[in-house]
């Protein structure tokens, strides 16, 4: 009896694998499930049909046979080598390269027309034209019939009556379609409306591919008049979109970000007036408070007041001048009182008030007897008089002595 280890069982299967030349250049389809990016590069995923599922991996080295990130549900084609994983004992697909089936084909074209026009600038901000606020006239590229010009009207009649539309009936689906955008753009601009919407209804990848083709998009980009772009639904996205001066999710969107809400205008217009008035009329107070103050302060400073406030000051001055020359006068008086006070106590007239008397000879005043001699004539000055006398008799008193 032969027995095998798990590792000779699994060798031999993987080398069964080897030597199978379709498992070695398979392709594969089927829809992606359970799909992780590994934080070492690696991409495990799974292919499921109806029938089963075959666990994928693609290697981190391999990843330039990817042109898009996958995710769940997406219908691929992948080619590779099919293989055992011996640890798990299990076989898996080792995916060298993988596209997307159907219309994964055409999101392979979209993404690859997205990545030139990107690099070619043609999404840059500084590219996007501002949408006008209050435009008067907006022109609309879409079907003449359907639910997107329909949604435009129905959005614009509502906010505002009395902006123009003007529809440029477009093909948007099939044959030709690319072309009758481009024109509708272009005529448009020929007419100087303010604005534009581009777009449609919603549809398949393949319904609204003409808004992905690069003459579109080019008309888009080159239009002088801001473009709006509404294709589909909010979950559709086309590179009109990414060209566009704005997205819009949906058409009825587009209109209501494009047509100016004339009650919210009215809303806003009386808002203002209310505050222009409300802010006049505390100009006019603040004003009128100012013209006091001011009138207040010509009445201080006109010419009257000013004259009748120096005749006050005048009149002050006056009055303590007086008070002043009151004062002066009175010490001067008493000062004069003391003065004469002391002359009088040093007057010869007091002193001959007093019994004294004053004597002179020859107009020369006598103070001692010893100017005198018998026989001179004196002049002797009393209170109330001249006495002539003649001398006598002479005596000196010496020590209180005769």
């Amino acid at each position: 009896m032969n027995v095998y280890t798990v590792k000779q069982v699994n060798g031999y299967i993987k080398n069964m694998f080897a030597q199978d030349f379709m498992m070695n250049k398979i392709y594969v389809k089927g829809e992606v499930s359970n799909c992780k990016y590994h934080t070492s590069g690696h991409i495990y995923f799974s292919l499921k049909d109806e029938s089963g599922t075959i666990a994928c991996v693609m290697f981190a080295g391999q990843r330039s046979g990817l042109a898009f990130r996958m995710a769940e549900g997406q219908s691929v084609i992948a080619f590779g080598q099919i293989s055992v994983y011996e640890r798990a004992g299990s076989y898996q697909l080792y995916a060298k390269e993988i596209r997307l089936d159907g219309d994964g084909l055409l999101y392979e074209k979209f993404q690859a027309l997205k990545k030139e026009l990107e690099e070619m600038g043609m999404f840059a901000p500084e590219y996007k034209k501002p949408i006008p606020s209050f435009p008067q006239t907006i022109g609309i590229v879409t079907a003449k019939t359907g639910a997107a010009i329909r949604d435009i009207i129905s959005v614009a009649t509502r906010r505002n009556p009395y902006v123009q539309l003007i529809l440029y009936p477009a093909l948007v689906q099939g044959v030709g379609a690319k072309e009758s955008i481009v024109k509708g753009i272009e005529i448009l601009n020929e007419k100087h409306v303010d604005l534009i919407i581009v777009g449609r209804g919603g549809g398949s990848i393949e319904d609204l591919w003409a808004f992905n083709e690069e003459v579109v998009a080019r008309a888009i980009f080159d239009s002088q008049v801001p473009v709006i772009s509404a294709v589909g639904h909010e979950t559709d996205t086309t590179i009109a979109d990414f060209v566009a001066d704005l997205r819009a999710p949906t058409p009825s969107a587009a209109a209501e970000i494009a047509v100016p809400d004339v009650l919210a205008i009215n809303e806003q217009l009386e808002s203002v007036q209310a505050r222009l008035r409300r802010s006049l009329m505390s100009k006019v107070r603040e004003t009128r408070f100012k013209l006091k103050e001011y009138e207040t302060r010509i009445r201080f400073l006109h010419p009257v007041s000013k004259l009748r406030e120096q005749k006050q000051y005048v009149s002050e001055l006056e009055e303590r001048m007086r008070t002043q020359m009151r004062n002066q006068l009175q010490g001067a008086r008493h000062t004069l009182a003391i003065y004469v006070e002391r002359l009088r106590g040093l007057s010869p007239l007091e002193k001959l008030s007093r019994g004294f008397a004053y004597v002179k000879r020859d107009e020369v005043k006598l103070d001692s007897v010893k100017s005198v001699k018998v026989g001179d004539t004196l002049s002797i000055y009393l209170r109330d008089g001249e006495v002539q006398a003649k001398v006598t008799k002479v005596e000196e008193i010496t020590d209180g002595r005769k």
